[in-house]
């Protein structure tokens, strides 16, 4: 794709993150149009730049060279691609499906498949980084599928991402976000438990941060939860507990799968699902330290 002649972008998920992919894409000149949603974050300021929006995918599908979807999961990528008035039944033959959703790889395949049986091309490009990142065009984007495919692709992508690493045949950009996703969410959930055992215990929740930043516990998981331990400010990660919950789950499933070792992931999922039970599915993830100092959450469900 050159950049001379911009091809026409339909997008799906215009939620926290895909707000900020949305938005780059738009600056870069390309012409894109998104799909109406309750779950969309605002769409004013997205139209004043002169994206256009349309309430059904056959619509999205008509005039879209390249569709990109950011949504919660494997669930919703299925009922948008394979679903009655999915993408397959509408999409015209050469389409480019981009989906920059967290996924199950197994689920990844089986929509690719079907997709390339509709005449299009797929590509999966889950990210990492936060909404800051995508409104700033500087997400990580790990990529699975055909490597002409994406040189193809890669002008549209440079528009949201800083780093773009191909992982190899499609589905493995998805396992490499879970595997991503399982140890940042998981370094999270340890620091976490941790912070919490030192507020019951009295220890100064700034010489907590001070210690582990100067030691084996520094790093970006530490970084995301500093301002909630020291000043109750979740915002460090805006990622909903539900949310890695979800990932978690996709994970284990993962490695159940491949027969892998799960044992600290299950531990993981357990500490996120009680979290959720006790009514924190919508609460951001740094708000687990809170969760965990009331008295531990309990052992939940996938």
């Amino acid at each position: 794709m050159s950049n001379d002649i911009k091809p026409s972008i339909g997008m799906v998920g215009i939620g926290l993150m895909g707000h900020g992919i949305a938005s780059n894409i738009a600056k870069h000149g390309y012409p894109l149009t998104v799909l109406e949603h309750p779950g969309n974050q605002p769409l004013d300021a997205l139209k004043a730049a002169g994206v256009k929006s349309v309430d059904s995918l056959a619509a999205l599908a008509a005039n879209a060279q390249v569709i990109v979807l950011c949504v919660t999961g494997s669930p919703q990528v299925e009922a948008i691609v394979l679903g009655a008035g999915g993408l397959v039944e509408s999409m015209k033959p050469g389409t480019i499906v981009i989906d920059c959703s967290t996924a199950i790889p197994t689920s990844t395949e089986r929509v690719a498949q079907a997709v390339r049986a509709a005449g299009g091309q797929f590509l999966d490009t889950p990210m990492t980084r936060t909404p800051k990142e995508a409104a700033e065009g500087r997400l990580n984007l790990l990529v699975g599928g055909d490597a002409a495919l994406l040189e193809q692709c890669r002008p549209i992508l440079s528009c949201f991402a800083e780093n773009i690493t191909h992982c190899g045949a499609v589905g493995t950009g998805h396992g490499m976000k879970l595997l991503h996703n399982y140890v940042s969410l998981g370094t999270v959930a340890l620091i976490a438990e941790a912070a919490a055992c030192a507020q019951r215990a009295g220890v100064n929740p700034d010489v907590f941060v001070d210690v582990l930043a100067k030691g084996g516990g520094g790093g970006v998981a530490l970084e995301r939860l500093k301002s909630f331990i020291t000043q109750q400010d979740p915002s460090g990660l805006r990622f909903a507990m539900s949310n890695a919950q979800k990932d978690l789950g996709y994970y284990t499933e993962m490695a159940q799968g491949a027969t892998a070792a799960q044992g600290i992931a299950d531990a993981v999922l357990a500490t996120y699902a009680g979290a959720v039970a006790q009514g924190g599915a919508q609460r951001f993830v740094p708000e687990l330290v809170a969760v965990l100092a009331k008295g531990g959450a309990p052992a939940g469900k996938n």
